[in-house]
């Protein structure tokens, strides 16, 4: 019952990943042609645009109330989804979770040390974090256009991965991509919090007592310096949940805030982060030890780091391959975990000041996501196709025996 009852999240997450994939593919088109038909200054001028309320502090861009608010209700689903896959799904038990987590450390490793190979001792070697995540949303969208081409346990174990890795992401955003710490607000979020985790502890199940109080985390995580969307995952991890048939807290939230996240705040963020304006400079700074580093760490890195970590994990008796999986299989998931767009855009922009570094980075991120996509594509068909063939060229070597 337990395991029919953690399908149907996965199924909706699932859905909404696929949908959210092509919409996102959509914001990043028309972003690019808004930049380059010459609405380039208007959109910014848009983006810079200022609101908010003044006495309490909150008066801030639109592109701040896209990254830091917004965004933040990404991080909350994030964070749901992370620790309801902990506690009922791929991650419940630890044979179970072992090689998602040893496939998603690989990932986020080797790629990182691949990209400060390049960049150590330049300005920009402070990006190192710019090509350890995985894009759920894009991956996920990938892998549903191949069907039944691969089996449904990779698709779960992408899923699980990807997870993993945006646990991983929101460590390093928290701990390295932090500047000045304010201790009288973090004591303030931290108060929140355990009001929140003693109302979790009690048996509270509605979620407006525990939305309030999350609107109060935010404001005292986002002035404390660290980075706002870190209360998103915070408020997730005291939800309440259940293994029961009856719909929890976590459940009934996870649902309410699926589509918006997926359907427009992904999207609204795409438009909003890439908004590039071609020119002749951007193809050279490819080659550049920003551009190779991303290139190579999410092209290359991540496909070795996922499949050498994966065999570590499989070689050592820890964890066994996805059912009617083979390693050729994890090669090509690797390939796809080198989609890193929407949290690799996010990275960057916290790693530097300088708008050209954004662009160059932002063009790398482009540029590679793309092909690590078609490779992934295409080498899963590939092997699909040849697994099809052996099965059509043994069938009339059984009709003759």
């Amino acid at each position: 019952m337990a395991a029919l009852i953690n399908l149907k999240p996965f199924k909706d997450f699932f859905r909404s990943g696929q949908i959210g994939g092509v919409l996102l593919i959509v914001s990043v088109i028309t972003s690019l042609i808004i930049a380059n038909i010459g609405l380039y200054d208007e959109f910014h001028a848009l983006l810079n645009t200022s609101f908010g309320y003044r006495p309490l502090d909150l008066y801030y861009s639109t592109e701040i109330w896209i990254n830091d608010g917004l965004m933040a209700i990404f991080f909350l689903l994030v964070g749901l989804e992370i620790k309801r896959e902990i506690l009922e799904g791929e991650l419940s038990s630890v044979r179970r979770a072992i090689l998602p987590i040893f496939a998603a450390l690989g990932g986020m490793v080797v790629p990182a040390a691949i990209f400060y190979a390049f960049n150590a001792g330049t300005p920009t070697a402070n990006g190192w974090g710019i090509p350890m995540a995985t894009d759920i949303a894009f991956a996920l969208a990938v892998i549903s256009m191949l069907g039944k081409r691969v089996p449904t346990s990779l698709k779960v174990f992408l899923a699980a991965l990807a997870i993993v890795d945006d646990l991983g992401a929101i460590l390093v955003i928290a701990i390295f991509y932090t500047e000045e710490l304010h201790l009288n607000q973090l004591l303030y979020a931290g108060g929140i919090i355990g009001l929140l985790t003693l109302m979790n502890i009690f048996g509270v199940k509605k979620l407006v007592f525990y939305i309030v109080p999350g609107i109060f985390l935010w404001y005292f995580v986002h002035h404390s310096g660290i980075h706002a969307t870190i209360a998103g995952v915070l408020l997730a991890f005291t939800i309440p949940t259940n293994p029961v048939k009856e719909e929890s807290p976590l459940e009934r939230l996870e649902h309410k805030i699926i589509a918006p996240v997926n359907y427009f705040i992904m999207p609204v963020f795409a438009l909003a982060n890439t908004n590039i304006m071609f020119h002749r400079e951007m193809v050279n700074g490819l080659t550049s030890p920003l551009g190779l580093g991303i290139i190579c760490g999410l092209l290359f890195g991540k496909t070795i780091g996922v499949t050498l970590f994966s065999y570590i994990s499989v070689k050592l008796g820890l964890s066994s391959l996805p059912s009617r999986s083979t390693w050729k299989h994890i090669i090509g998931l690797g390939m796809l975990a080198g989609i890193g767009f929407t949290m690799s855009v996010f990275i960057a922009l916290l790693s530097f000041d300088s708008v050209e570094f954004h662009d160059e980075a932002k063009f790398s991120i482009l540029v590679t996501s793309l092909l690590a996509g078609l490779l992934g594509y295409g080498y899963l068909s590939m092997v699909y196709n040849k697994r099809v063939k052996r099965v059509l060229d043994s069938k009339p070597m059984l009709a003759k025996k």
